[in-house]
């Protein structure tokens, strides 16, 4: 490759090579491929921190339930924390919940085209904007999730993890890498590499379409000087008491009572505090007579 990470003849050849890969590799994935801004919305929501295989039956069980904006609203927010189920990170059901309420109410109960309504919604940072403007509406803008990061830091800058945060100088290289047509392909086709074949621990560099642009592979694969991060703890820990915790309250349609919720988990200080911090982030509801609901 020429010196410059991101030389127009190397972004040519990655670009074609990638999206004809993309072409005959790609998952078919129930939110891939249909006119419906909304089921792209749900699925970049759930997808968040969260593999595509856990997905799938609770996007599929919720798009049966509430196919549009409109029907979700209609509902109460803790229905929609009750149909997260086991995906994790429920805060981001209420924020799916509160999105549906802003688009039903200030844009008639249709996603909105526009990447600033997008941004203004509750719940959509930079990145969900920017992919549901590229995947539901065809434009032109830099998706930058963990997979398309890593292929452009892989294969343009001969890294082997990009850096824990996203870099001001990553960010421009990610648009200089951008291609002038099929942006919304490119982004959808660097990111399904990156999840079936560049992927962080065990990357199939034989079977990589551009394993011949990449400096990365060029170089040996060199690993990083620093430790790559490892995964959080999850047994013990108050993610874990506040999982048990929700679990207790998915299950049951009305209230629950205390004695209930204090099964879940032997260590009392934990649980309260844990309890608390759902009381806190409205996740969970106490009522006048101490049970507690969703």
């Amino acid at each position: 490759m020429s010196d410059s990470p991101a030389n127009g003849a190397d972004l040519d050849a990655l670009h074609e090579r990638v999206l004809a890969w993309f072409e005959e590799n790609a998952r078919v994935l129930p939110w891939r491929g249909v006119d419906d801004p909304w089921a792209v919305l749900v699925s970049e929501l759930m997808l968040q921190q969260t593999p595509v295989a856990r997905v799938l039956p609770v996007f599929e069980a919720w798009m049966a339930r509430w196919p549009t904006p409109a029907s979700l609203a209609a509902d109460p927010a803790g229905e929609a924390v009750r149909a997260w189920g086991r995906l994790g990170y429920p805060r981001r059901a209420q924020r799916l919940h509160a999105a549906a309420v802003a688009i039903t109410e200030h844009h008639g109960g249709e996603v909105p085209s526009d990447h600033a309504a997008l941004l203004a919604l509750p719940g959509v940072g930079e990145y969900t904007a920017a992919a549901v403007a590229s995947f539901a509406f065809g434009q032109r803008h830099v998706v930058l999730d963990t997979n398309v990061r890593r292929v452009l830091a892989r294969v343009l800058l001969g890294q082997a993890h990009p850096a824990r945060s996203l870099t001001a100088s990553e960010r421009r290289l990610a648009d200089r890498a951008l291609p002038r047509a099929d942006a919304h392909r490119w982004a959808a086709a660097s990111m399904e590499l990156g999840a079936l074949v560049c992927t962080a621990r065990s990357p199939r560099c034989t079977e990589c379409p551009v394993a011949d642009l990449c400096r990365w592979f060029a170089a040996g694969r060199p690993e990083p000087d620093e430790p790559v991060r490892r995964s959080q703890a999850w047994t013990g820990t108050d993610r874990q008491c506040r999982g048990r915790l929700m679990a207790v309250l998915r299950e049951h349609e009305g209230t629950v009572p205390k004695v209930a919720l204090d099964a879940t988990w032997d260590d009392a200080t934990q649980r309260e505090r844990c309890l608390d911090s759902l009381l806190d982030d409205g996740l969970v509801t106490v009522h006048p007579d101490g049970t507690f609901s969703l």
